[in-house]
């Protein structure tokens, strides 16, 4: 605990607390809300399966309306990149140099996550385990993964959608919101390849948010309330009364999906979030200020990525552990006893979690910012293609994964390809910024 008072001691005047809070509270209730979706039972084979328990639960499409709080992690990483990557030109580095200081906080840990699953599968093979079953354990533990990949490639494009937003301001996101309402069209009219560029247009334009919001220019407090208000008319518009699902986290059967790609009713939803956000910012930040609240801010966002990361590993451990022993609870979705049976559920998956934080987090930990100066190696234009190439590997071989079968046999667990793209770009990423450091290191 020491580090952690250490660096909320040092935590500047300036710097704005409820960031650091909302990072933190996105992904865990991401966590969480996987972790109470989850639906755990035996298939007509007796083979573990799962699903997610929103099918059977209608009545709780319009509480993701606030839990699918994926948006609100984009705006506030649009906040953070653009802050570093300004912080990093003020210091004299470049595009490349942010990409893979950014870079590196994101792969490291992701990296030891598909190794570790690799490793067991190829375990797991010879032991006579069916490779199907092999296949979707895998899948299930990187299902964390489908974000990484949407993330890495926001982050990739920071460089060039932070000068156009201090070129054009608004433009920007009214133009990608066009984009994300064009793809909408194409979908309901039963052309969803049309509509896959919403992957991109549509987190960009979340991301693009958080431009604003560094630059001080969104309404906060009392201010902010039409915002919040615009926002869910909105929402009730174009799903109560139009034509978009009510969840907003994907479930099968629905006539197109909110989140997979973006769509417009997604985009409302983060305008809601938002204006939640700015309305609580004042009474947020004076609560930061207290040293307790802070200390576990400083403490979770440390190892958030690992918990993030390593979250449905602790399902297939607690599952496959309580199926071994033939201990496995599987109550009727939404009954009294499976509602009844989410405590200890929570309680254990927390337990394993908190143990394989403690083994892996240290990668985590172990990320330092390099020491930045003008000395930085050239040609520019080299090392950042170089580096775009890399984070495009490594986005391809997190695509690759997720979009393969998880029925699949894959010997690996992990498609073939997808390991030797990723790992190709990870160690790309890795060599480009060990090149970095060095020619800024100090000679003699």
């Amino acid at each position: 605990m020491r580090p952690v008072r250490q660096l909320a001691d040092r935590t500047p005047a300036s710097r704005d607390r409820y960031v650091d809070l909302l990072r933190a509270l996105a992904l865990l209730l991401v966590v969480l809300g996987h972790w109470l979706v989850s639906v755990i039972r035996y298939d007509e084979h007796g083979r573990l399966t799962g699903q997610s328990a929103l099918e059977s639960m209608r009545w709780a499409y319009p509480l993701t309306w606030l839990f699918q709080v994926l948006p609100v992690f984009f705006m506030v990483g649009g906040f953070a990149n653009a802050a570093s990557l300004t912080s990093r030109r003020r210091r004299g580095g470049d595009a490349a140099a942010w990409l893979q200081d950014r870079a590196d906080r994101l792969v490291r840990p992701t990296t030891a996550l598909l190794l570790v699953l690799t490793a067991a599968a190829l375990i797991a093979r010879p032991l006579g385990t069916d490779p199907a079953l092999i296949r979707t354990a895998v899948w299930t533990a990187s299902i964390p993964l489908w974000f990484l990949a949407a993330y890495l490639v926001v982050v990739t494009f920071t460089p060039i959608a932070y000068a156009l937003h201090r070129r054009f301001g608004a433009a920007v996101p009214l133009v990608l919101l066009g984009l994300v309402g064009l793809g909408d069209l194409a979908r309901f009219h039963g052309h969803p390849a049309w509509g896959d560029g919403s992957y991109v247009f549509g987190w960009l334009a979340i991301h693009q948010v958080g431009f604003f919001w560094r630059d001080g220019r969104l309404p906060t407090g009392r201010r902010a309330l039409p915002l919040l208000a615009g926002g869910v008319l909105a929402l009730v518009l174009l799903t109560v009364v139009g034509p978009y699902p009510l969840t907003m986290i994907d479930v099968a059967g629905t006539r197109i999906k909110n989140s997979s790609p973006p769509s417009l009713a997604l985009l409302a939803t983060a305008a809601t979030q938002l204006g939640l956000i700015m309305v609580s910012y004042h009474r947020a930040q004076g609560w930061l200020r207290r040293r307790r609240p802070w200390l576990v801010v400083v403490a979770t966002n440390s190892v958030l990525l690992t918990i993030f990361l390593w979250h449905m590993s602790a399902v297939l451990v607690v599952a496959g552990t309580l199926s071994a022993a033939g201990v496995l609870p599987t109550p009727r979705v939404n009954s009294t006893p499976w509602w009844l049976w989410r405590v200890p559920w929570l309680l254990m998956l927390s337990a394993v979690l908190a143990v394989l934080v403690a083994i892996f987090s240290r990668i985590e930990l172990r990320h330092r910012r390099r020491a930045e100066g003008t000395g930085a190696p050239r040609p520019a234009v080299v090392r950042l293609s170089l580096t775009i190439g890399g984070l495009v590997a490594v986005v391809v071989g997190l695509l690759v994964n997720n979009l393969t079968s998880r029925f699949a046999h894959e010997r690996f667990g992990i498609p073939l390809v997808a390991l030797v793209a990723y790992l190709a770009g990870a160690s790309l990423l890795r060599l480009m910024r060990a090149v970095g450091a060095k020619a800024r290191s100090p000679v003699g």
